[in-house]
Order: C-alpha cells, then sequence, then structure tokens
C-alpha cells in the first residue's frame, strides 16, 4: 500500500493559516494535493491535521482526512518525521498497513506529478530507504563569505578564494517538496539525509520556500511567470 501523507497544521505563525490561504486564488494545500491525485501513483491520499477547515479544504479537493492529529504534534516543535509516524501508527490502527510512504509538504506549490513518479521509480530501482527532492545551489557554496564582528568580510573557505567557479563541486540542498520512503524506515527514525537515500533533482525555477511573506510574494510571481510561459 502506497500513501501520501500531506502534514498540515492550522497553527503556523510567519504566515497565519498558510495551509488554506489563497494562492492565486485557491487554498494553498489544494496544489499537492491535485498533483498527487495526477500522479496515479498513491492507494491514498492523507492529510495530517488539527484543523476543522484544513480538514474540510482537504475533503473538498479530494484527499482523505481518516484522523485529527493531537495537539501535541500541532506545535513548533513538533517534527516532520513525528507526525508521519503518527499518521502511519494511526493509519495501523484502523486495518491499514502502508508499506511505502510519501510525505509531501502542504505548500509544494511547484510541486509536479512527474516529480512524484521519479522519486517512486528511483526509489525501487535504487533500493533505497528514502528518495526526496532536491536543487542545486545557485552558487558555489565553497566560495561562500561571512561578514565578521567589525564588519569586514571573511570567507568560509578560503581555501578556494582563486579557484575557478567551474572546478569546484556542485552542492544541493533539500528542495522541500516531498519524502518518499518506506514505512518502516518512517516508523524507525531512520534518517532521511544519508547513504541510504537518493535524490530527485529538481530545476531550480520551480524550488521556493514558503515560510514568509515575501516567500508568498515570490512564489506567486514565480507561478504566474510559470504559468505564462506554459
Amino acid at each position: 500500500m502506497r500513501v501520501a501523507i500531506i502534514p498540515a497544521r492550522g497553527g503556523s505563525k510567519r504566515i497565519p493559516r498558510k495551509n488554506v490561504k489563497l494562492f492565486n486564488g485557491r487554498p494553498a494545500i489544494s496544489y499537492p494535493i491535485e498533483v498527487a491525485i495526477a500522479a496515479r501513483c498513491f492507494d491514498r491520499i492523507i492529510v495530517s491535521t488539527d484543523d476543522d477547515e484544513i480538514a474540510q479544504v482537504a475533503l473538498r479537493y479530494g484527499a482523505d482526512v481518516p484522523f485529527m492529529r493531537p495537539l501535541e504534534l500541532s506545535d513548533d516543535y513538533a517534527t516532520t518525521m513525528d507526525v508521519v509516524q503518527h499518521a502511519i501508527e494511526s493509519l495501523e490502527l484502523q486495518g491499514q498497513h502502508p508499506e511505502w510512504v510519501c510525505c509531501i509538504y502542504a505548500t509544494a506549490i511547484f510541486l509536479q506529478s512527474d516529480d512524484l513518479c521519479r522519486g517512486w521509480d528511483l526509489l525501487q530501482r535504487q533500493d533505497a530507504d528514502f528518495a526526496f527532492s532536491v536543487t542545486s545551489y545557485a552558487f558555489p557554496i565553497q566560495r561562500a563569505i561571512r561578514i565578521t564582528q567589525d564588519g569586514k568580510v571573511a570567507m568560509f573557505q578560503p581555501e578556494y578564494q582563486t579557484t575557478r567557479s567551474q572546478d569546484l563541486e556542485h552542492a544541493y540542498h533539500d528542495a522541500g517538496q516531498f519524502y518518499w520512503g518506506k514505512a518502516a524506515a518512517f516508523s524507525s527514525r531512520s534518517p532521511i539525509f544519508s547513504e541510504r537515500a537518493v535524490p530527485v533533482v529538481l530545476p531550480r525555477y520551480r524550488v521556493q520556500d514558503i515560510d514568509t511573506q515575501e516567500d508568498w510574494v515570490q512564489a506567486e510571481l514565480m507561478y504566474q511567470a510559470i504559468t505564462s510561459a506554459k
């Protein structure tokens, strides 16, 4: 059984009601729900929430809400792993036994069905515990600088000061969209960022964290540009 789990708590702080806030006219959470449905690689698409309004929106767009998340897993300290583990345990108590799980973030606006399918395929072919979205840094991290206490600058890795950019190794970071994995790996809290994980590489123009109001505005502009280009 393959299950998508979308964590969506009601008490977001930096962007109030972020998960159901209208993004280009639709609730943010509707985007990953519809993409997960279109991917056709899940037996169930679950939204884990503590909030009645989010639950109703999730149901309206085609997801299931078979349980409500307890308050102790809905504060600022609950981790994604906590929430996914609770969802797996709740499903098992209801007689459902997921073998594969994909955690999808509720504001993964730029997620595409093909990305989810690639992740599932890589997870199988590489016999990995996890497969998750990554994208490349726009600038070589080896050439990063910091601002010192006296207002000057210093390189984090001065040994690369004269190295040509094209000679430096490419670096990637978590794109924060989805995490495919074996249910057993989630349940045992195995580390996602490890040699047992494989990357699903996304282009940078389809990756945007939405944690602040500025992020939100930038994401809407990016989305409009991508939609217009299509």
